[in-house]
């Protein structure tokens, strides 16, 4: 019964491969029974943009439709999440006999307005989502999983007090805290049905014992607590296996706490069934054994 609640495509992301259609045509010979969409939301900053969204005009091809992709404006990016929403919408029409498909949005939280457009875009459209992915790519308002290099700025440009920068563990732990505090802002503002990547903070430190930083540890069961607390559901994201992690995000020792934080209904995603946003109920199925991890992971889904 596989389910999948976190994807992107190449048509609508410049980070993955393929139109959206080729995804779904994929997701239906893998015998996905349920499959999310979920691109990006529009970024609000020119100085947001990534590199590969600042290029010379080029033709990707893909066995469905060929797609241009050419440098994006801001306005380019809020037509383009537009045109993502019709055409999931479409392709959940077209393949409804085969597979159910959900549409959601994958958050960003750069800065305030990030949140106010956000907030703007439910609004807007409120029939067309289905449910949100919670993430949060950035800290200090600099990307931490484009590369090495610009993880390590976000990492040394963090100011501390009075505006000296950290220096040692000093400055891990305030990093480590930054980004968990601004995943709790978009918790207790969204209460997003699904948390992505909760660590990844530290994807390219994959062995970082988080305990070893007790202000951000805390934090982090904070973050937990407050998910669990009104019904959201942790992602197991394969995304770190391709990115030179042994285990799916999130590592082992936040699966623990996850499932210490709340014994009796402990939230990793697994499997998903069709909803819409506020109008669910949270039921616990059945239990499955991820060998990587030696421990027992709750599959979770919802019900209208």
């Amino acid at each position: 019964m596989p389910h999948s609640h976190h994807s992107h495509s190449g048509e609508f992301c410049r980070h993955a491969l393929g139109s959206l259609e080729e995804v779904v045509l994929e997701a239906i010979k893998q015998r996905f029974e349920v499959y999310g969409l979920t691109e990006h939301v529009p970024r609000y900053r020119l100085e947001d943009l990534y590199p590969e969204e600042v290029v010379a005009s080029s033709t990707t091809t893909s066995a469905s439709k060929p797609f241009r992709q050419m440098s994006l404006s801001l306005g380019d990016l809020i037509n383009q999440f537009t045109s993502f929403l019709d055409e999931a919408h479409r392709l959940k029409e077209v393949y409804t006999s085969q597979i159910t498909l959900l549409v959601g949005l994958e958050t960003e939280y750069i800065t305030e307005d990030d949140l106010n457009h956000l907030r703007e875009l439910l609004k807007d459209n409120e029939r067309r989502i289905d449910y949100i992915v919670g993430s949060v790519h950035h800290v200090n308002r600099i990307p931490i999983d484009f590369d090495r290099v610009t993880y390590e700025r976000a990492l040394i440009n963090l100011p501390g007090e009075e505006g000296v920068h950290i220096v040692g563990d000093r400055r891990m732990e305030n990093f480590l805290s930054a980004y968990f505090d601004a995943q709790h802002k978009l918790l207790l503002q969204f209460q997003p049905e699904i948390i992505g990547h909760l660590d990844l903070c530290r994807l390219y430190t994959p062995s970082l014992d988080l305990k070893q930083y007790p202000i951000a540890w805390g934090k982090l069961v904070r973050n937990i607590e407050e998910a669990i607390n009104y019904g959201a559901l942790f992602e197991i994201n394969s995304a770190a296996l391709k990115k030179g992690w042994t285990s799916p995000y999130p590592g082992k020792d936040i699966v623990a706490v996850s499932l210490k934080c709340h014994a009796a209904s402990p939230l990793l995603l697994t499997l998903l069934s069709l909803y819409k946003r506020k109008t669910v109920d949270l039921r616990c199925l059945t239990t499955v054994t991820d060998p990587r991890r030696s421990v027992s992971i709750i599959c979770m889904w919802r019900t209208t």
